[in-house]
Order: structure tokens, then C-alpha cells, then sequence
């Protein structure tokens, strides 16, 4: 088995450097990681060729080729783990270009790995690392590049590079919170319509036959129940191009500006659901707009990157007159309170702040304090939600077994008669 040799870094920030047996500068790599070094650099021992990136050889005329890469996805919790790799590494004092070339090795995705190697490309011939980020905006968003911009001016890349990987690990947590909260109830969904469609559409036939062919006047509940069955049978295609229709229909709708307009402001008054969304919305919007003042970005550019990533286009335009307000030197919090989109508590902390010069730690406290509510109001709606449905579907299927039953009941009070 060969040998490597290898320098990295341990769990602890301190430089190291070693031996280690291996099928191949991956294999290595990953047995270091187990062990909680992170490699900057691996070659072959003395018996072998200096091998670098990890890469298969090539050889005897075949080609490899990884189709596996194509159907990757790089996901927010990818660039979250990489950007706290490269704080550490640069704290760790290693330039930058080489801790590029470590970080793109370190990552188990090759779609990812090819970009961070194009970067440390472009960095290494003179541009600057938030020019490089903004070439692919699809992985490293504005607010990201922004973030690293403010970080190199100030000579702070490293903190920045901190503050931006707590930022994205929150974010990653908070959608996986809300994500895990509406997962069980689809699924109860898509099991309560697989359930009662089988029972409509092959259970309550065969058993309404039964009494249809023996003469008997059937009770209207079960003509009801069966007509419903009838109709999944003969036109389900029918119901199936309605439901297409009208998805395609809602969403060229939403793709207009007045629909977008009216459809986003009746999410926020439904409820529920709106009063979450705009939680989550607000806590979003003060963690980014408190990460990116901290990070060194001015207010007014911070605030035109964070009305991009709020996906309510009725915030958004909140947003833009707070923004217009800010630039001609008036204060954040009196659009925002005079369009009556955000929360009272939310325009009142963000006046106090900017009274007392302390907005970015103001904007925080409100992030903690929404996150707090988001997380207990998932919880509740989580709770919730499993009852109610099971009341749901277990009404649906007493409908439908009264249905089947009550035919029974009349034939036994007629030969009883």
C-alpha cells in the first residue's frame, strides 16, 4: 500500500505533518479527516510520482469520466462547511491562494471542487477573492461576496469569513427547522389521498354492486360517495389536467407584478401561516442586514442586498422606501412603521438602535428573539398539525365507511320488517 506524506492542520488550529498509508491521495484524505486533520497538502511517497488533487491516473488508453458530477447540487450547508474551512485556515496564518487549493480538495463534491479551483485560479492571478465569488453568483450569493468584499478592504477577511460561516449555519438550521416542521404533514397528506382514492375508486364499488344488482334503494350518502367514485373512475384525467392547469395558471400569474403583489400580501394576512412567514421573513431580514453592518458593508448597500434576498415582494417594497428614506438622511425605522408590514416591537428596537448608534447589536437581538418565536411557533404548529390530521382523514374515511354501511343497515331493517 503506498505511503503519503502529508501537512495539514489538527483539531486544534496547529500545523502538522506525517505519514500515512493509503490506496490513494483521497483514501489519505479521508482517513486525516476522521482523525481530524485537515490536509493543505499531500504527495506520494518516494516510491511514487508527487500526486496532487486526489484525482484518478489515467492510463492504458481508458478514459474516465465522473457522471456522477452532473447530477450534483451544492447546497447552502456546502458552503457553509467550506467557509468555516477557509476562516480556519487562513487564522491558521496560510495564504490565501494556498488555502484555496487546500479548501478545493477538502470538498467531496467535483461540481463544487472545480469552481473553488477556477477561483483559486483567478485569485492567484491577481483578482481579488469577492470578484472571483461574484463569478458565480448561483453558489456564492451577492450578500456572500459583498460580505468578503467589506472583509478584504478592511484587512479583516478572516473575522468576516467567521461572522459570514455563522451566518450561513444559522440559515441552513432555520430552513431545516421549517423544512422538518412541513415534511410530516405532506407526507400524511399524500398518505390520507393514496388511502382514500383506493377506497373510492375500488373499495366502495364492488360493494355498492352488490346492492345496486339486488334492487335496493340506495341511501344518499352513498350516492353521494358513489358519484365522487364514479368520477376519479371514468374522468381522472379530467382532474389531473385541472390540477396541471391550474398550477401552471397560479404561477404565470404569480410571474406578474401585480399578482406577485396580491398573492404575497394575502400569504401574509392568512392566519397562520402568514403571521410565520413573516417571522422567519424579519428574522432573516435583521440577522443579514446586523451580519453585513458588523462585516464593515454600509447601511445603504446592506440594505438594498438584503431586500434581494427577502422573497415578499410586499416587504421588499417596505424595504426600497426605507431605503430611499436612509439615503436622503432620514431614519430606517418610520417607512418601515408607516407601511404597517412589520411588527411594532420591530420598528420600535429599530429606532432605539439607531438613536443610541447601536443598530447593528439592536438588529440582532430582534434576529434572536424571532428565531426564538419561529422555533417555538414550528414546535406548536408541529403538535398541532399530527391531531388535526388525523381527524381529517379519519372523518373523510367515516364518511365513507358510513356510506358503505348504511345501505346494510336499511336491508336489515327491511327483512327485519
Amino acid at each position: 500500500m503506498p505511503v503519503y506524506e502529508y501537512k495539514g492542520l489538527d483539531p486544534k488550529g496547529k500545523k502538522t505533518e506525517g505519514l500515512i498509508e493509503a490506496d490513494s491521495p483521497k483514501g489519505a484524505r479521508t482517513k486525516l479527516r476522521k482523525q481530524g486533520v485537515f490536509t493543505t497538502d499531500i504527495t506520494e511517497g518516494k516510491a511514487g510520482a508527487v500526486r496532487s488533487g486526489g484525482g484518478k491516473a489515467k492510463g492504458g488508453g481508458n478514459i474516465e469520466i465522473d457522471v456522477g458530477r452532473y447530477f450534483e447540487f451544492i447546497t447552502v450547508a456546502d458552503v457553509a462547511i467550506a467557509t468555516r474551512q477557509l476562516a480556519s485556515l487562513l487564522g491558521a496564518g496560510i495564504p490565501l491562494v494556498e488555502s484555496m487549493g487546500a479548501l478545493s480538495e477538502q470538498v467531496e463534491k467535483e461540481s463544487f471542487r472545480l469552481i473553488l479551483r477556477e477561483i483559486k485560479t483567478k485569485v492567484n492571478e491577481g483578482s481579488s477573492l469577492w470578484k472571483a465569488l461574484a463569478d458565480y453568483p448561483k453558489v456564492f450569493t451577492p450578500l456572500y461576496s459583498n460580505m468578503v468584499k467589506a472583509g478584504e478592504q478592511a484587512g479583516a477577511l478572516e473575522h468576516v469569513l467567521g461572522r459570514l460561516a455563522d451566518y450561513t449555519e444559522a440559515q441552513v438550521e432555520l430552513r431545516g427547522k421549517v423544512g422538518s416542521a412541513l415534511t410530516y404533514p405532506a407526507v400524511m397528506m399524500l398518505v390520507a389521498m393514496g388511502v382514500i382514492t383506493f377506497m373510492l375508486t375500488y373499495v366502495v364499488p364492488k360493494i355498492t354492486k352488490v346492492f345496486r344488482d339486488m334492487g335496493s334503494e340506495l341511501p344518499l350518502i352513498t350516492k353521494i360517495v358513489l358519484f365522487v367514485s364514479n368520477a376519479l373512475q371514468s374522468y381522472w384525467y379530467l382532474f389531473l389536467i385541472a390540477i396541471v392547469a391550474s398550477v401552471w395558471g397560479f404561477r404565470r400569474y404569480y410571474r406578474t407584478e401585480d399578482g406577485r403583489m396580491k398573492i404575497d400580501g394575502m400569504v401574509l394576512k392568512l392566519p397562520i401561516i402568514g403571521r410565520m412567514l413573516l417571522m422567519v421573513s424579519v428574522s432573516r431580514f435583521a440577522s443579514t442586514l446586523a451580519t453585513l453592518m458588523a462585516s464593515g458593508v454600509p447601511l445603504l448597500a446592506a440594505m438594498k442586498i438584503v431586500r434581494a434576498i427577502i422573497s415578499n415582494v410586499v416587504l421588499q417594497d417596505a424595504m426600497a422606501v426605507a431605503e430611499e428614506a436612509v439615503r436622503e438622511g432620514q431614519p430606517m425605522n418610520k417607512p418601515l412603521k408607516e407601511s404597517g408590514k412589520f411588527p411594532p416591537m420591530v420598528t420600535h428596537m429599530i429606532a432605539v438602535g439607531e438613536r443610541t448608534g447601536d443598530l447593528g447589536p439592536m438588529l440582532e437581538r430582534i434576529a434572536i428573539t424571532y428565531e426564538s418565536q419561529v422555533n417555538r411557533r414550528l414546535e406548536t404548529m408541529t403538535s398541532l398539525l399530527e391531531p388535526l390530521m388525523i381527524l381529517v382523514m379519519g372523518g373523510v374515511v367515516f364518511v365513507i365507511a358510513l356510506a358503505v354501511l348504511m345501505p346494510m343497515l336499511q336491508m336489515n331493517t327491511i327483512a327485519g320488517g
